[in-house]
């Protein structure tokens, strides 16, 4: 192995060392595992089976692994392509003389092979934290393409939310990877047109740390998100939102509190799944694929009421329920005669909930953690939905819902490292893992969705 040293702008340090890698399986966290004199390198931007000149970004000599970017491909796997965005190709980039942005990790490799991968580490989390082989109807190496129509079949422009940064210039960016470096962009290949269309970056942004951006994609009226550096003055922010199309809503969003206050036109978006139309206020959640909405609820209704655990009359729940995308289809699944718990913790987004739902007799919607909610209100539930935030519901939560008794839970997942965790705690109470769908949700990134069935075991 060789190495030579550099200077690395962008990263902490004055000197950066290149080495020369075979690179290894892929792990979880949008990297591969290599070895350099025996120390484990995390590497980015390559693909197994390759053999790489890597930067080395995070060397300290105490640390027990190190990071690094690959910045030449000496032996190229066949499953490598030109990468789509200049600025997150890694080579590119630090030929550039500055790190790639995140958020397209992937983007270098074939739709095909990057859904193996995020299988592996699917099947190597399940194997390694949950203790399975195997998962009934599940053959370990499928993850699966969503909206081919839309995005062209290349796995672009699906992105209908969009975080940037702002560099000290005020021009619109993005962070390099665990860095405090920021690279202006001008395009943004994986979002919808309505948010590149917006061209923010374009717009003097000074007085500004962060725009989130939010683009239906019913074509509703878009919202901008602008949240103000200390000290910025509400006519700094107006100044900027006088700069975006009249059809744009505007309004600043506090970094702390996540209060929402308008600036122009609403502080929300109408969104559509299923029937439904769902206000979702400032920042509040809602999946960020175009087509995500409907293939997470057709992959949840199909476990349910194909085991026969939501049909009318029903009694379930819809926990950690944002603004009610599954909470309105579980209504119309259980109709007048039976009842619906969705529960919420966050207090903007619970009240978005509350709007979308008012029509819905049948729906009881509380605000709070779920382990408490579930406490305060035990029925027999036939059925569960958990879609928690990427932390997993961890132990204590996975305890509570055990105590509820449910006949099956659905759970929703977009890490597979905090899903495998909580199916062990599963499984070490006698429940099984006994359906898995796993779906590319974020096409050119590291990141997958899961969605599976749980049951006491027979």
């Amino acid at each position: 192995m060789t190495a030579k040293t550099q200077t690395q702008p962008g990263i902490s340090g004055d000197a950066a060392t290149e080495v020369v890698l075979e690179v290894g399986p892929v792990a979880h966290g949008g990297h591969c595992v290599a070895r350099h004199e025996g120390r484990v390198i995390f590497v980015r931007h390559g693909i197994p089976g390759e053999k790489v000149r890597a930067r080395l970004t995070d060397a300290d000599e105490t640390a027990k692994f190190w990071r690094a970017d690959v910045v030449e491909v000496l032996e190229a796997s066949p499953d490598r392509v030109d990468h789509f965005w200049h600025l997150a190709d890694s080579r590119r980039a630090w030929g550039h003389g500055h790190p790639p942005v995140g958020g397209a990790e992937f983007g270098h490799i074939t739709l095909a092979r990057q859904r193996r991968l995020k299988a592996d580490v699917l099947a190597e989390q399940l194997k390694r934290l949950a203790g399975l082989e195997s998962v009934p109807g599940w053959d370990g190496g499928s993850v699966e393409a969503v909206g081919g129509a839309s995005d062209g079949g290349n796995g672009l422009g699906w992105r209908t939310r969009a975080s940037f940064s702002v560099t000290p210039g005020g021009k619109l960016g993005m962070h390099a990877h665990r860095s405090g470096h920021i690279v202006p962009v001008r395009e943004m290949p994986l979002a919808v047109d309505a948010i590149n269309e917006l061209r923010l970056w374009d717009i003097d942004l000074q007085g500004v740390e962060r725009v989130e951006v939010a683009a239906p994609a019913n074509g509703s009226r878009p919202l901008v998100l602008l949240a103000p550096a200390a000290g910025t003055r509400p006519k700094r922010l107006a100044a900027i939102a006088a700069q975006l199309p009249a059809d744009v809503s505007v309004a600043s969003l506090d970094p702390e509190s996540a209060a929402v206050e308008q600036l122009r036109g609403r502080t929300w978006v109408q969104e559509t799944a299923a029937g439904h139309d769902y206000r979702v206020t400032g920042a509040g959640f809602w999946q960020i694929h175009r087509d995500a909405p409907e293939a997470l609820v057709g992959a949840v209704t199909q476990f349910l009421q194909g085991g026969g655990y939501l049909h009318p009359g029903a009694v379930v729940a819809d926990l950690y329920a944002g603004a009610g995308l599954f909470t309105a289809v579980l209504a119309d699944a259980v109709g007048e005669t039976g009842s619906v718990l969705s529960v919420e913790g966050a207090a903007g987004t619970s009240r978005d909930a509350r709007k979308n739902l008012h029509a819905a007799p049948q729906v009881e919607i509380v605000q709070g953690r779920v382990e408490r909610v579930l406490r305060q209100k035990p029925r027999n539930f036939d059925a569960l939905i958990l879609d928690p935030p990427r932390a997993g519901a961890g132990k204590a939560v996975v305890n509570q819902l055990l105590a509820a008794h449910p006949r099956a839970i659905a759970y929703v997942s977009c890490d597979p490292a905090s899903f495998a965790r909580d199916v062990g705690y599963f499984r070490q109470a006698g429940w099984e893992l006994s359906g898995l769908r796993a779906l590319d949700l974020y096409p050119h990134t590291h990141h997958l969705e899961t969605v599976a069935l749980l049951a006491p075991r027979p």
